[in-house]
């Protein structure tokens, strides 16, 4: 009989391979069928062009509008998300009694556990009609509601992991600053900020790969018209709405235009893929070792 010494290890080594060969595959269809795409249409033509109207006639393959459509909605995301999440992690790490931490910061982290499209249907019946009373040149489906509802879903990501990267920081360095005179708001903005760095940047950059991958809450909000423009007010189309859009059975299996979902989601790949070896890379250089 194999003891359980043998087997577990055995056991744990078949779901991590069970992982990577999901990964594996998922990348390759993604290769596979955007190299039919690239046969049709230039890459040159797909990642410079600037008119994106791949269902209609003259078809245009430009990926320019959906990609300034999905970094217009990250940057609204994170203008929201970084100084709500990083003032709350602050807060949570050296201001909060231990009794106020427990209580806070689930329900912070509820925020993530909301499905997306409540996310996205709270922009639309909410959010946009509040920014409406304040500017009345808003579209109904417009970036800035969406990027501010993304914003708002983030904020979990960077206040947990900042919160956790601060906590991290050694009391010794605490009490040090406290001897010299140090204010408690100085002790964390200049002792235990820098000395968690690496954690909090790796926690805005993975926060804002989620903000560039979100589905629901911009198809939405944000609308389905890939404009090349950057007026938040206007209605956008980003790379994860177009997928959905001309996901839904109304393209022809195997067409230029349905092999633009697969061009389409290797851009997002590569996209969040990059998002990711950066946090990686800002981890390393500038991890604090205690």
């Amino acid at each position: 009989m194999i003891s359980s010494d043998v087997l577990i290890p055995k056991i744990l080594a078949l779901f991590a391979f069970i992982s990577i060969f999901t990964t594996v595959g998922i990348v390759a269809i993604l290769i596979f069928e955007s190299v039919n795409f690239f046969r049709a249409v230039p890459f040159l033509d797909f990642i410079t062009g600037t008119k994106w109207t791949p269902l209609f006639e003259p078809a245009q393959f430009g990926v320019l509008p959906l990609i300034a459509g999905t970094l217009m909605v990250t940057v609204i995301a994170s203008i929201v998300a970084i100084p709500i999440g990083l003032g709350s992690a602050i807060y949570l790490s050296e201001y909060a009694p231990a009794r106020v931490r427990n209580i806070v910061k689930p329900i912070l982290e509820i925020l993530a556990g909301i499905p997306t499209i409540v996310y996205g249907f709270f922009a639309l019946t909410f959010v946009t009609p509040l920014l409406k009373l304040f500017i009345p040149q808003v579209e109904i489906f417009n970036a800035l509601s969406a990027g501010i509802v993304v914003g708002i879903m983030i904020i979990p990501i960077i206040s947990s992991m900042s919160e956790d990267a601060m906590v991290a920081v050694p009391n010794s360095l605490r009490n040090g600053a406290y001897a010299l005179g140090a204010t408690r708001f100085e002790v964390a903005v200049k002792i235990v900020v820098p000395a968690a760095l690496s954690g909090i940047v790796a926690s805005f950059v993975l926060g804002l790969s989620r903000a560039i991958g979100e589905t629901m809450i911009v198809t939405l909000a944000a609308g389905s018209l890939p404009n090349l423009e950057f007026n938040p007010l206007k209605s956008i189309q980003t790379l994860t709405a177009y997928i959905v859009s001309v996901s839904s059975g109304d393209t022809r299996y195997g067409s230029v235009e349905y092999l633009t979902i697969y061009a389409v989601g290797i851009t997002l790949f590569v996209m969040t893929l990059l998002m990711n070896i950066l946090a990686g890379y800002i981890s390393r250089k500038f991890r604090e070792e205690y």
